[in-house]
């Protein structure tokens, strides 16, 4: 199995949940900040029109696919990714995790009250959880330098070894790029709605409904004046990018008389 993949432009770490472990562990034990993205088909889409979400994926130290739609174009153009890996699946996830090797967590983000509503829920779940610190930062505050500073710098004095990100996409990509490494914790990541799942506020779609790829529908069905022109507008580029990888694939293929 290759352990990335190219696809889109784009590369993705092509690993199992277990290997994700090792690699954080890793990252943990070497003390060198790093942080983790989970793209999924808006962000494809989006790393084709946004340089400043471009250049923070490239920094990132793990990508992994998040989405069935990624992973059947994986497997359409002959470049199979092993597994899923979204964010809100690594919450509860990697918390486990962090329980069993005695690791320090933090939630960072969504609404007010929901990090510390998962962090309850998550340290009821799994025992010895350690919770360096919870903090939804207010509104907008990615746009007052004092308002990120205090962010930054309350989770540098809690020194977690995971900082789970929970700010939506692009926001927490860009966060991510410009203030993962000044927060001192040893990995970070995004996870999108990952606290509003973990506390019990907002409902995943069934597991079926994740399995057949329809979750982005759930959620359109559930948010439609929200997400109609991201999901129907803007992320319709994707099928463009699969189709102009097919067609280069096939070209290249040896025997082809066009290659």
């Amino acid at each position: 199995m290759l352990e990335t993949v190219q696809l889109f432009g784009m590369t993705f770490d092509n690993i199992t949940f277990e290997e994700v472990r090792h690699r954080i562990a890793e990252r943990i034990e070497s003390g060198a900040p790093g942080y983790v993205v989970t793209p999924n088909v808006d962000h494809v889409c989006r790393y084709h029109r946004d340089e400043a979400f471009r250049n923070a994926y490239q920094e990132a130290f793990l990508v992994l696919a998040d989405g069935m739609p990624i992973m059947w174009a994986s497997r359409l153009l002959r470049k199979p990714i092993c597994a899923k890996l979204s964010g809100s699946d690594l919450v509860p996830l990697l918390s486990e995790f962090a329980a069993q090797r005695g690791y320090s967590v933090f939630y960072f983000g969504a609404a007010a009250g929901v990090a510390a509503e998962a962090a309850d829920r998550l340290c009821q779940k799994y025992a010895g959880l350690k919770v360096a610190g919870v903090y939804s930062p207010p509104m907008h505050f990615e746009k007052d330098p004092e308002a990120r500073a205090e962010a930054s710098r309350r989770i540098r004095e809690a020194s977690p070894d995971i900082c789970f990100v929970a700010l939506g996409s692009p926001k927490q990509e860009y966060w991510l790029h410009q203030h993962a490494r000044e927060t001192t914790a040893r990995v970070c990541l995004g996870i999108g709605a990952g606290l509003d799942f973990a506390a019990g506020r907002v409902r995943r779609a069934p597991v079926w409904v994740q399995n057949v790829g329809l979750e982005w529908a759930y959620r359109l069905a559930r948010e439609p004046r929200r997400l109609w022109h991201r999901y129907l507008v803007e992320d319709m580029l994707f099928f463009g990018l699969v189709w102009r990888e097919w067609r280069a694939a096939r070209r290249a293929r040896p025997g082809n008389p066009n290659g």
